[in-house]
């Protein structure tokens, strides 16, 4: 039950995958700023977390280059430790969604009952944009609303992708070791499917 929880995935988890973790909890702390709600409440609506596949990484800090960029976007880096995926990350979650269809297969590999609800994360960004909210449960601020809402998406992205699988396009390039310039584009990415899901959530 609530809150609709949300797990991000990437190969380090220092990246990526954290970037879309702080990504996702900025916009819906937004949202709610302009819903005229407290957006200390974001907490209660969305559990937004991440980890990685290959695990080498853990205990770790944020890349500098990936906190900066949630920095200046408005966001918390606190708190942050990298950590390798299990499987109980996996069962917890109502979306997962994956930065390279390399890594939404390693999900799904291990745990195949998953497969519904885990996508690339430019994959399900382009299947949000094709759906139609309306169809969707009513949407309020409230931990109920948001989890039933999320969990209706995710069904009607699953359905919507039927017969299609991820398109190369859909990955994130992996910015590790390289320029600020990279990590701007693909945090700019990340937020091309984070704000889209935020504002279906919490219109």
């Amino acid at each position: 039950m609530p809150p609709f929880t949300v797990l991000h995935v990437c190969m380090g988890n220092i990246c990526r995958s954290p970037m879309a973790e702080r990504l996702l909890t900025l916009a819906v702390r937004q949202r709610l700023s302009r819903r005229d709600a407290d957006p200390g409440r974001a907490d209660e609506l969305l559990h937004s977390h991440s980890a990685g596949t290959g695990g080498w990484h853990a205990g770790e800090e944020m890349n500098p280059p990936a906190a900066r960029q949630v920095a200046s976007r408005g966001g918390s880096v606190s708190g942050f430790a990298a950590r390798r995926l299990r499987s109980e990350h996996i069962d917890a979650a109502d979306l997962v969604l994956t930065a390279t269809a390399d890594q939404q297969e390693y999900v799904v590999a291990l745990r195949p009952d998953a497969a519904s609800r885990t996508f690339v994360l430019g994959e399900f960004g382009r299947l949000l944009a094709a759906l139609d909210p309306a169809g969707l449960p009513p949407a309020e601020a409230t931990p109920d609303a948001v989890y039933a809402r999320g969990v209706a998406l995710v069904d009607a992205a699953h359905a919507a992708r039927q017969g299609s699988t991820a398109l190369p396009t859909d990955d994130l390039d992996d910015p590790w070791g390289r320029g600020d310039q990279c990590f701007t584009r693909v945090a700019d990415e990340i937020e091309e499917t984070v704000h889209p899901l935020a504002a279906v959530l919490l219109p």
